[in-house]
């Protein structure tokens, strides 16, 4: 049906203003969370994302196949935020499995169940000191480029304001 894109720096609105779209969808809303818990930081920080939601969103965790977590949501709910691609792709590019990405964001696209992605932008910076840093920035812009193309809707976060784009 529909890909919204939200898109910004580290710390910039990203997720607050994901949210903030979600809500106009209805209130049968979810949250699909790519973050893995593998210490006690992201163990924090997924805590305070899920009481930041509390109540509103229901948590699907799916750390790489994000279509397939889609398709069982669709039909339950009225609106899906993802967040982050970026995170997605760490967890793709480190499983070593053979997982078309693109063919992912294409089967979120035909779904009749709106999805609104969270992304990080993360090619502004210096270049990356090490190879496989450099290759997750290379991979992340590619990825944020196809789903830019194909969002009926994007923004640009900072600052906490959203700038939209499309």
């Amino acid at each position: 049906m529909a890909i919204l894109l939200v898109g910004g720096g580290s710390r910039s609105g990203k997720s607050r203003h994901a949210l903030t779209l979600a809500r106009r969808y209805g209130p049968r809303r979810g949250f699909l969370a790519t973050a893995q818990a593998f210490d006690d930081e992201m163990r924090e920080r997924i805590r305070k994302h899920r009481e930041e939601r509390a109540g509103e969103f229901i948590t699907v965790e799916e750390p790489l196949n994000l279509a397939a977590a889609v398709m069982r949501v669709e039909g339950e709910l009225d609106v899906l935020v993802v967040d982050c691609l970026t995170l997605w792709l760490s967890n793709v590019m480190l499983s070593e499995k053979d997982i078309d990405m693109e063919a992912q964001l294409d089967a979120m696209a035909a779904s009749a169940l709106p999805c609104v992605l969270v992304t990080n932008e993360v090619g502004c910076g210096i270049v990356p000191e090490n190879a496989l840093a450099r290759e997750f920035r290379d991979r992340a812009g590619i990825l944020n480029q196809q789903a830019m193309e194909r969002a009926v809707e994007a923004y640009w976060t900072i600052f906490g304001a959203a700038l939209r784009l499309k």
